[in-house]
């Protein structure tokens, strides 16, 4: 049964077809926080992004492709992310058990990229040949070659967006004009996540924002138009706010393996200051299973629990 939750949410794609909208609702809808208006997404693409051995080696059943479907499946997550190989191998064996995305561009680290540019590595017929309910890319908005990929993203978004699919955005700030500390500033992250809106994604992945502001000139206007930004609650309301005020779903990733109360403690945050939820992928799989569900089963009760204001 659609929740009231849910259909707020909906409500807000209201120009969107049939397809794309009940695509979502399978995503809101799936496990154990369906319904909610909350996710938990598993994301692995990292054996293109950093090399097998750097993503797998710390928890080695995670090489095998079946594990990360197992493991989304027995968490009870919304749905599970990832590339070609890896969704081929296991599309037919779970169909039907867990809302699959088809990341379909990924970049590799054999050459070093302070402007990173991935390749097409998947279409939008494969996400619908593999019973997908949305394609996933990433955009890195403050590189130089920025418009070839958003200029990709246009085609492949209108191209999923007629075939009924979800459309889901990574959007990773980078780029020699930003410093290390400014690809979290709140500024940047709240830019990149306005850009995957106005891009017409339906779901934005990006990353927790700092505190640090990098622009000066949006320095100028934060500071004078008082907006919070002490705490990680603060923080992620402002990005939610920036990403249509609340009217796009806002995730955020794990990034590198972290102790837990880090991620309980980032949780809360993205919670309370009304994010839509986590894509967590390094801080799961590369633990042994019993310790990823384990952690994977509080991150589902912290986004269970009602929000601290």
């Amino acid at each position: 049964m659609m929740t009231t939750r849910v259909r707020e949410i909906l409500n807000g794609y209201k120009g969107e077809n049939p397809g794309v909208l009940t695509n979502l609702a399978r995503l809101l809808n799936h496990g154990r926080l369906g319904g909610t208006g909350k996710m938990i997404i598993l994301p692995v693409d990292q054996g293109f992004e950093h090399g097998p051995g750097r993503s797998f080696a710390p928890n080695p059943p995670a090489y095998d492709p079946l594990y990360h479907f197992q493991l989304a499946i027995d968490a009870g997550l919304n749905g599970y992310a990832s590339l070609l190989g890896f969704l081929e191998a296991g599309a037919a064996e779970f169909a039907g058990e867990i809302p699959l995305i088809l990341k379909v561009n990924s970049h590799d680290v054999l050459h070093p990229e302070k402007d990173p540019l991935g390749a097409q590595t998947a279409s939008v017929a494969d996400a619908l040949r593999l019973g997908c309910v949305g394609i996933g890319y990433t955009i890195y908005p403050g590189t130089v070659e920025r418009r070839l990929q958003y200029e990709q993203l246009r085609e492949l978004t209108k191209e999923a967006k007629s075939a009924g699919l979800a459309v889901i955005v990574w959007t990773y700030p980078r780029g020699g004009g930003l410093s290390k500390e400014g690809e979290t500033a709140l500024d940047i992250i709240a830019y990149a996540a306005q850009i995957a809106a106005q891009m017409g994604a339906h779901i934005i992945k990006t990353k927790l924002p700092s505190a640090h502001l990098e622009q000066e000139e949006a320095r100028k206007v934060y500071e004078a138009q008082k907006i919070p930004r002490d705490t990680l609650k603060q923080r992620v309301r402002h990005v939610v706010q920036s990403a249509f005020n609340g009217r796009r779903i806002v995730i955020f990733s794990g990034g590198a393996k972290e102790n837990d109360e880090s991620i309980f403690e980032d949780a809360r945050g993205i919670r309370d200051g009304g994010g839509f939820g986590s894509i967590i992928g390094r801080n799961s799989f590369q633990r042994e299973k019993p310790a990823a569900l384990s952690l994977l089963d509080n991150l589902v009760k912290i986004y269970q629990s009602p929000a601290v204001n």
